[in-house]
């Protein structure tokens, strides 16, 4: 049974990568992670905040948060809650020390600017490959999308500028033409693409009149929304497709693979389950191969895209319509 892919130049002995998340903040995590079988593990981020510091940018935020409402600082953490871009760095190097498969460093940052000379320092620190986390909520209505899309190439053309190793770049799901801004992206140099960045949404407390962080793990049921537009963007975009958020089961990786992606990244079924689920997702991923006589997991990459399957429109409003007009009431008068 050949459980290999490859992404982002990778040869990776399996499809599994655990995702960027505060397990691999501890180098005994990462090597309980490959030695539970993950073929590479994405390092927890390295946020553009952390490398400016108490610079113009972080100073930016916090004090345009302070005009607005004299709570705001409470939002963001103490920067002493992480660890420093040096410390970061040499947690890559100790982390490559002591495992054999592929690091893969995060940087978590929109602006073009000084902060992604790091990307460099992580490739010298010895990471085999880089995520560029772009993470932006646009709030300004006189912010374009044209204008805020072309933030996003110039960063993505910033960090290939400083490295030689391959960048995939993470992505929201909320662009007006997805499959334009991900070709866009390839252009620029992108050597791949992780769809999607998982947003947290805050709360608001109505008791105490505040704004809540809330933080909830991901169930399977949130691997429609990436194994869709994957399905669509496999064989028209010239990078990688890795698919994240939703991913817990076996079943979850199979659909992540048929739709087109080179690897499935999970974090959320980490954190609940315990590092060891790598271990049974892939003995449980082997037994369903046997059965069905699947070969390799090459044999299976893009067999469900919209560029293969027999209805393409499935993927469309099609779909939309169908399912809309599928629906009926149970009889018992709960809904279905």
């Amino acid at each position: 049974m050949d459980l290999t892919t490859t992404y982002l130049g990778l040869t990776l002995r399996n499809p599994i990568v655990p995702s960027a998340s505060i397990l691999s903040e501890k180098v005994e995590n990462i090597v309980r992670m490959a030695e539970a079988g993950a073929a590479a593990v994405v390092m927890h981020s390295l946020f553009e905040e952390q490398i400016t510091g108490e610079g113009e940018a972080f100073d930016h935020y916090l004090s345009y948060g302070e005009a607005i409402s004299p709570e705001a600082q409470s939002y963001f953490p103490d920067l002493g809650e992480f660890v420093g871009p040096d410390e970061y760095l040499e947690h890559i190097r100790r982390a490559k020390e002591q495992v054999d498969i592929p690091i893969i460093g995060s940087l978590n940052g929109i602006s073009p600017g000084g902060w992604v000379e790091y990307a460099r320092l992580i490739e010298e620190a010895g990471a085999d490959a880089l995520e560029l986390n772009i993470y932006y909520i646009p709030t300004n209505p006189d912010l374009t999308s044209a204008e805020l899309e072309e933030t996003y190439m110039e960063t993505v053309r910033a960090v290939k500028a400083q490295v030689s190793i391959p960048v995939a770049v993470k992505l929201s799901p909320f662009f007006t033409s997805l499959p334009n801004m991900a070709k866009r992206l390839a252009d620029a140099g992108a050597d791949g693409l992780v769809l999607f960045n998982r947003f947290y949404q805050p709360d608001l407390d109505i008791e105490n009149l505040e704004v809540v962080p809330r933080l909830r793990l991901s169930t399977s049921d949130e691997l429609l929304l990436p194994l869709r537009w994957i399905a669509i963007l496999y064989g028209r975009v010239d990078a990688d497709l890795a698919l994240t958020t939703g991913v817990h089961t076996h079943l979850d990786v199979l659909k992540g693979l048929m739709a087109g992606a080179k690897v499935t990244m999970m974090a959320s079924a980490l954190l609940r389950f315990g590092i060891g689920h790598i271990s049974k997702v892939l003995e449980d991923l082997q037994a369903w191969m046997e059965e069905h006589e699947y070969e390799s997991v090459a044999q299976m990459q893009g067999s469900l895209s919209q560029a293969r399957v027999p209805n393409p429109a499935a993927f469309e409003r099609a779909n939309y319509m169908k399912t809309l007009h599928a629906w009926r009431p149970d009889p018992t008068g709960l809904l279905l």
